[in-house]
């Protein structure tokens, strides 16, 4: 796409300075004029047609009037708080009015000269008025650029205070598209442009900013989108066949002891299909001989912790060392409790390791560690610590992956600096098709989408909090029956901008309502210690509390059959996956379970959305389709610190059918030229390198 002209820092274009430059590259991230030509406007105003003050009949719309502006006042005795003007057509007038800014513009206008105003009209009773209009001159808005779509940027205060708001970029890009010694190259082969029907990248990025009318702008967005959404495909697929054809892996190529042991003497119950068919596509590829680098979605209680734990008995029956790393102390303690039992007389030694691991106890792992001792580890972060080392790592877990930055997997990696251990990521917030094709590209995924036979769908209702004295006799209902209730609140100490219950008035109400001795009430939060947290854990687990108030700590790791009811207050607030991942802290065992969605009365249309949607459904990839639709991509867990969602105008959302184009010929091309070295994919290359060569590549860990 590029030349050096367009790489030179943006300090150097003409109007911006060291000063703009600074706070371009501090506000914007603008560090470069390609920079600056890749801002793209968020939105266009049309400045087709030229109104008549006596049209004017609504508030609602922006208008764009020709006429004369008289009549300067100021306003204000001792402090000047706005200056006013009068500005006429010959069909009437209306007032203009600043309350900022209006000092530069005293002597701005001069009488005799005609003058364009674009802004939103108000009414002061009879009165129409424009507060800070954009004015421009006859014979300046006709030389500028055309009248027709206005492109408009986003911008911030302090720009905005240096001259730089959507008015002063815009006129920044097209002093660098007026520029003699801007090239803008080809980055698409002929052949796609073509098949496809594509703007050259030239006129794109000249529509882009300065439509020329709808259909070009149209042209320009859709070429724009192609591009951005063909190379992070590209990307993704290049490091996928890299890593499959070049990384080498451990090979797994016997079922021994450990396996056989668990699978036929141990393991209680029939494995579901989707089990089975996950199971087998491990199995493939651990003994394959590459590198395996495979994503498992799963809904809560799916069974993806049954899976793993097989896959890590084939690695201990090949001689190697597995690992299991989780985001919280809670889950890798469940995590490690669960498979000790479910280990039972196999012979294989499991450790924990944790930032609350004792000294003393913490030495003795990490010599058994070291000598082959120990097989498998379970632990937090304290995993990827630098004294924790492996003598033959070749199998890793890791849960909920999303809650750990790349970086900190990649630690993981490294600890066979022999060669690569097999990854296995889990995570049971289900991902969206279209975010699945652009964040997780290069992994190949394996989905169970069935629950064990035997486990009923959780019931999920809706109740007002006017209903709460019927949500207390429900609660008290399911306590006779010997069930067990989590209570779950958004907040741990009362705000005074967001009109919630917090967590310990909460538990004070709740306690009055379920009194000793006939009921017993735990709390947990954040906030505390984490051995006052596992102890009210402990004893909620062995039944001595029948209901657990708790803030969102228990979304992940708790596994308590006997609890069937999760009420959520102020549920209104949670996104939808993180209600559905609470949703699954019941339904654990053979019992009805419950979730009630406790709301104020006055709800968003969002909010509505997503209550309805809870209720209705229990299929996570349903709700996770939804959720990104209401929330965009931006705010699902794990995609900002990914860096591919990072676009500057594709939407995977709106855009899903793009996506799946530029994906598709992707795939062609890494198929049919994955060195990018035939000749007319010579652009193709180039701004590939331009783009990810440079980057470090954190492709191998997900």
């Amino acid at each position: 796409m590029t030349n050096n002209f367009l790489k030179t820092s943006i300090e150097y274009l003409k109007g911006v300075g060291p000063e703009r430059g600074k706070l371009l590259r501090d506000e914007l991230c603008i560090n470069t004029l390609e920079d600056l030509l890749s801002l793209y406007p968020y939105r266009y105003v049309d400045r087709s047609r030229f109104y008549k003050v006596s049209e004017i009949v609504s508030a609602e719309a922006y208008v764009q009037l020709k006429g004369y502006i008289s009549n300067i006042q100021f306003h204000g005795k001792r402090r000047i708080t706005r200056m006013t003007a009068v500005f006429s057509d010959g069909t009437g007038s209306l007032e203009l009015v600043w309350f900022r800014g209006f000092r530069w513009l005293k002597n701005a206008f001069k009488p005799g000269v005609e003058y364009i105003i674009f802004g939103k009209p108000a009414w002061y009773g009879n009165k129409i008025n424009i507060a800070h209009p954009e004015v421009e001159t006859v014979v300046e808005g006709h030389i500028s650029q055309s009248p027709g779509m206005r492109p408009v940027y986003s911008s911030t205060e302090k720009l905005k205070n240096k001259g730089l708001g959507s008015k002063g970029i815009n006129k920044l890009i097209k002093t660098l598209i007026d520029d003699r010694r801007l090239k803008i190259e080809e980055t698409l082969p002929l052949g796609i442009t073509e098949s496809l029907r594509l703007l050259n990248r030239h006129d794109a990025l000249i529509n882009i900013h300065f439509p020329h009318d709808n259909n070009l702008l149209d042209r320009a967005s859709t070429r724009l989108k192609f591009e951005e959404l063909f190379f992070v495909q590209l990307n993704l697929l290049r490091l996928k066949k890299l890593r499959t054809e070049k990384a080498r892996g451990v090979i797994f190529g016997q079922v021994g002891s450990f396996f056989n042991r668990y699978y036929n003497d141990i393991l209680d119950f029939e494995l579901t299909d989707a089990q089975k068919r996950v199971t087998r596509e491990i199995r493939y590829d651990v003994k394959s001989g590459r590198q395996m680098n495979r994503l498992l979605q799963g809904d809560v209680g799916s069974g993806k912790t049954v899976v793993a734990l097989m896959s890590i008995l084939l690695a201990i029956d090949n001689g190697y060392q597995a690992c299991l790393m989780a985001p919280t102390e809670i889950l890798s303690q469940q995590h490690y409790s669960v498979i000790l039992k479910s280990l039972g007389k196999t012979g294989v030694k499991v450790g924990l390791l944790t930032g609350s691991t004792k000294a003393g106890e913490r030495k003795n792992i990490l010599r058994d560690l070291i000598n082959g001792d120990l097989h498998f580890l379970i632990g937090t972060h304290a995993l990827i610590e630098e004294v924790v080392k492996f003598r033959n790592l070749g199998f890793v877990v890791i849960d909920e992956q999303h809650r750990f930055g790349v970086a900190q997997r990649a630690k993981l990696w490294y600890k066979n600096n022999i060669i690569s251990p097999h990854v296995l990521v889990m995570t049971a917030t289900p991902i969206p098709r279209t975010l699945a094709m652009t964040v997780y590209g290069d992994l190949d995924v394996s989905v169970i989408d069935q629950l064990p036979p035997g486990r009923k769908a959780v019931k999920t209702i809706h109740q007002y909090d006017g209903n709460r004295l019927k949500v207390f006799g429900f609660m008290r209902d399911q306590i006779k029956k010997g069930r067990q209730i989590y209570v779950v609140y958004p907040l741990i100490e009362e705000s005074e901008k967001l009109d919630l219950k917090d967590l310990k008035d909460g538990y004070e109400s709740i306690a009055r309502a379920f009194p000793l001795p006939q009921y017993g009430v735990s709390i947990v939060h954040g906030k505390m210690k984490s051995a006052d947290k596992n102890y009210e854990m402990e004893r909620f687990a062995r039944g001595e509390t029948q209901i657990m108030v708790s803030t969102t700590v228990i979304e992940v790791g708790v596994d308590i059959q006997n609890a069937t009811v999760m009420v959520i207050e102020n549920s209104e607030r949670f996104g939808l996956s993180q209600l559905h991942q609470l949703r699954g802290r019941v339904g654990r065992g053979a019992e009805q379970s419950y979730c009630i969605l406790m709301t104020g009365n006055k709800l968003t249309n969002e909010a509505k959305e997503r209550i309805k949607i809870m209720v209705e459904t229990n299929d996570g990839f349903k709700i996770a389709e939804t959720d990104l639709k209401l929330r965009g991509p931006g705010d699902i867990e794990g995609t900002k610190q990914s860096g591919i969602l990072e676009m500057k105008i594709a939407d995977i959302i709106k855009d899903e059918k793009i996506l799946k184009t530029a994906r598709n010929y992707a795939v062609k091309i890494t198929e049919e030229d994955p060195m990018l070295e035939k000749p007319g994919n010579y652009p193709l290359r180039k701004r590939y390198e331009e783009l990810y060569l440079t980057k470090k590549s954190w492709g191998k860990i997900s």
